[in-house]
């Protein structure tokens, strides 16, 4: 078995599921991400990074120094997060390998968790190929143990062929399925000039764009009386609830939109007469548009507050990313060495896409470290569908080998600087 897969089979067994209920100032959320943490910098201490360290917040940081001669080649970082996302547990994760042939891919026959290209048609590109499940009781874990996998194996594959190259910066996050990633990331004691997260799908995309992201709560407060002698009187939040999501555009949903094209995203909605909590992601790529998506919830709010009275709904709205982009295009280096990588991995179309989400490097690039996203090659994240193919891993192991090796760095940097 190729060793980025036992790499990869080892992380996804143990449980990192970050906890969105966890107080804001909370680095991590959920003390069991320090399980792999751990792990990690005892398997970068292996390799030979002696500096590899968890912090009080369980940031993981390690160093591989340059080889002689290569110190003056920029510092370059590779980033991954640990943590799995809430959407479905990440608990007792137990891995499969299935060769797909085509037809039906039986995941867990008993549970119905089947999968056909009609269906998924993201599978047909996956033909003759070996990929990594669940059980079909829990989501996978590739995103983004996919990522940390590769970065691991491919710095042990540097370091064993003795590849020049120069200083390397790793860092792996806590949170990031949460928004709070970047929030406790220690960017000047990182040290590098720029970085690259790897948290991508396929092998051939890759990502300098990003969702906005703003989280929206909705509080509405009524009064509970009496059903039966309850007329001008009761005020049903849960009927508020039903009047305010029908006042969003009804197909500006996730279900309804693809590309660049924004959305409302009802997250949660909890409550009862008395008071009802929803929680909403306003997602868009624009600028201009994702403003007037905000405003689209405020004039939702007021409207709520003109049937049902002035105090009957509280808006909060909250930013969570921005849209890495605009620090990114005129730095066309950072994205020239990615897709020249991709290249010399074996991959003949590098296509760049525009990510309907975020990654830790929408935070961090406007906070002055400037980190596109690259591919780990997981498909269908947050759910029991989620799969990585051993191929995409292996294609995305040899990618990093070139991104960081002092040939590429250096023609590159001459070509585009």
């Amino acid at each position: 078995m190729e060793k980025v897969v036992s790499r990869f089979l080892r992380y996804v067994r143990i449980h990192t599921e970050s906890d969105p209920s966890a107080p804001p100032g909370v680095l991590p959320s959920a003390a069991r991400e320090f399980d792999l943490a751990r792990l990690l910098v005892d398997e970068l201490r292996e390799l030979g990074l002696t500096d590899a360290h968890v912090d009080e917040h369980c940031y993981v940081y390690a160093t591989l120094p340059a080889t002689p001669g290569c110190g003056a080649l920029p510092v370059i970082g590779l980033l991954a997060h640990m943590d799995t996302s809430p959407d479905l547990t990440g608990k007792d994760v137990n891995p499969q390998i299935l060769h797909y042939d085509g037809g039906e891919l039986v995941i867990n026959r008993e549970l119905g968790v089947v999968m056909d290209a009609e269906h998924f048609p993201e599978l047909d590109r996956f033909l003759g190929e070996d990929l990594i499940f669940a059980d079909g009781r829990t989501l996978l874990g590739a995103d983004d143990k996919g990522g940390i996998a590769v970065i691991l194996q491919a710095l042990e594959d540097l370091i064993a062929a003795g590849t020049p190259h120069g200083t390397v910066k790793v860092a792996f996050t806590p949170d990031e399925e949460i928004g709070r990633g970047p929030l406790g990331f220690d960017i000047p004691g990182f040290g590098a000039d720029f970085a690259y997260t790897l948290d991508g799908p396929a092998p051939n995309e890759y990502a300098y764009e990003t969702f906005n992201a703003a989280q929206a709560q909705v509080t509405l407060t009524g009064l509970s009386v009496h059903p039966g002698s309850s007329e001008g009187l009761m005020k049903s939040a849960l009927l508020m609830s039903m009047d305010f999501n029908a006042l969003l555009p009804p197909l500006e949903t996730p279900f309804h939109t693809d590309g660049r094209e924004g959305f409302f995203h009802l997250l949660s909605l909890t409550g009862n007469v008395e008071e009802t909590r929803m929680i909403y992601l306003i997602r868009d790529h624009d600028s201009a548009r994702f403003a007037e998506r905000k405003a689209v919830m405020e004039k939702a709010a007021e409207e709520l507050r003109r049937r049902w009275g002035s105090d009957c709904i509280r808006l909060e709205i909250t930013d969570q990313y921005p849209n890495m982009a605009k620090w990114l295009e005129d730095k066309p280096e950072i994205v020239a060495l990615a897709v020249a990588a991709m290249r010399l991995a074996g991959v003949e179309d590098p296509v760049a896409v525009a990510i309907r989400g975020g990654t830790d490097g929408s935070q961090l690039t406007s906070k002055g470290l400037p980190c596109p996203n690259l591919p780990c090659g997981t498909q269908y994240a947050h759910g029991r569908y989620e799969f990585v193919s051993v191929q995409a891993l292996t294609t995305c192991k040899e990618m990093v080998k070139h991104l960081v090796s002092a040939n590429l760095v250096k023609r590159v940097m001459e070509e585009n600087l």
